[in-house]
């Protein structure tokens, strides 16, 4: 049963976020003003660096190993989110993995759709290989639509013969740009984030024309020879079944996925630091990538 802290958080979501009658940029704002609702905690250090030509924070805690890294791409349907947003959680990662953190400013849609997210993740990974990171040291996350681009990008990897990252972490990954699955139908869940028609507008923002390009919606991507990943969902969640088919397809292309489904709990549950399901859920990350790298 979910804690009350996070039942509270359901109850202030009630009714939707609202942003599907909302313009982009009113959607940005919104969310840029949801940032206090993720504290950067006093221990956590940032520092701003260009990563091959994005702007991108090191997000850093004392402890933080200096050879493990996790590149981190935010959430946010690939039209808004930011650095500031996904500050908070990503050190909080970097605590319990004991990593240091790179966060990017990856470029947004509509200005910029499909593939430039993926190349400013794709060159992100590529500084840091430049800068001596062994990727045998590095593992590769994100949530939502940072959730999705964190598959895309190993699937861009492989396709370019690259460096493969030692793990991967995908919270609540959006795989299916077209919202073909069960739990996107409606009515299907009791999602208070998001809804299926917000997500296929936004889908097509981002890549109308090449909804099903495995690099967009990697749910239909060639999924052999990705590195053990671990994925975390609710069952509260329209995007549920985008990590339920991806870990199915990804399971029989011989890769070893660690599905977490948690029961009635919300999208990116993890971002809620004073959530004790969040705390957990980051804890485990933490465990996951330390145990891979």
């Amino acid at each position: 049963m979910p804690s009350a802290a996070h039942e509270q958080i359901v109850v202030m979501m009630s009714g939707g976020l609202g942003l599907d009658d909302l313009s982009v940029e009113e959607q940005r704002a919104v969310m840029e003003a949801s940032a206090d609702m993720f504290p950067v905690e006093p221990d956590i250090v940032s520092r701003e660096v260009d990563a091959g030509g994005v702007p991108a924070d090191w997000v850093t805690v004392d402890g933080s190993d200096a050879d493990r890294v996790v590149l981190y791409l935010h959430g946010g349907g690939y039209v808004m989110g930011s650095r500031n947003t996904h500050r908070g959680l990503a050190g909080r990662i970097a605590r319990a993995a004991k990593a240091r953190v790179l966060l990017p400013e990856y470029r947004l849609a509509p200005e910029h759709p499909f593939p430039a997210a993926v190349d400013d993740a794709t060159a992100c990974w590529r500084w840091l290989v430049s800068q001596g990171f062994a990727p045998q040291r590095m593992a590769i996350a994100g949530d939502s639509a940072g959730g999705g681009l964190t598959l895309a990008t190993l699937l861009a990897l492989k396709a370019n013969v690259a460096p493969m990252p030692a793990c991967a972490v995908a919270l609540s990954p959006w795989t299916d740009l077209e919202g073909s699955g069960p739990t996107a139908e409606p009515g299907a869940v009791d999602d208070p984030m998001l809804t299926p028609d917000g997500l296929r507008v936004t889908g097509q923002q981002y890549a109308a024309g090449a909804l099903r390009h495995p690099l967009a919606a990697p749910l239909h991507g060639a999924l052999a020879g990705l590195p053990p990943l671990l994925l975390q969902v609710g069952t509260r969640e329209v995007l549920l079944s985008d990590s339920t088919r991806f870990a199915e397809k990804a399971r029989a292309a011989g890769v070893d996925v660690t599905l977490e489904i948690e029961e009635g709990l919300i999208h990116v549950w993890q971002m809620f630091p004073d959530v004790p399901e969040a705390q957990s859920a980051v804890q485990r990350i933490g465990a996951f990538v330390r145990a891979n790298c």
